[in-house]
């Protein structure tokens, strides 16, 4: 891994996954994978060992739902897509995300 990219942070693939199917619709894994590096600039970077295991997860759980189809490159695919319980698990995540990060903003700006 190049020294300028980060390897995500353990429990934050499943809120970007759901937030990258909320925002850009029904997506195949590569898709997905390439949208969260678009979006972190080059920065973080996403191994399939990680992304095809935490996919399945969500399935399973009923955040997400997959059916084939047809990708851009006229290859099947596996196409994800949000679901309801997806979209209320996402809801929850960013609000626990941003209430993290506010702490962690006073944490590392507290002087003492």
């Amino acid at each position: 891994m190049p020294a300028d990219t980060k390897e995500i942070l353990p429990g934050t693939l499943d809120l970007m996954v759901l937030k990258t199917l909320d925002t850009m619709g029904p997506m195949h894994g590569y898709g997905i994978a390439q949208r969260i590096v678009s979006i972190s600039e080059g920065v973080l970077q996403l191994n399939q060992g990680s992304l095809y295991p935490a996919l399945l997860r969500m399935e399973q759980r009923g955040w997400i739902r997959s059916q084939y189809g047809t990708s851009e490159n006229n290859r099947q695919a596996r196409f994800y897509s949000l679901t309801a319980a997806g979209r209320k698990r996402l809801t929850a995540e960013t609000g626990n995300w941003m209430q993290m990060v506010a702490i962690m903003g006073r944490l590392l700006a507290a002087d003492e």
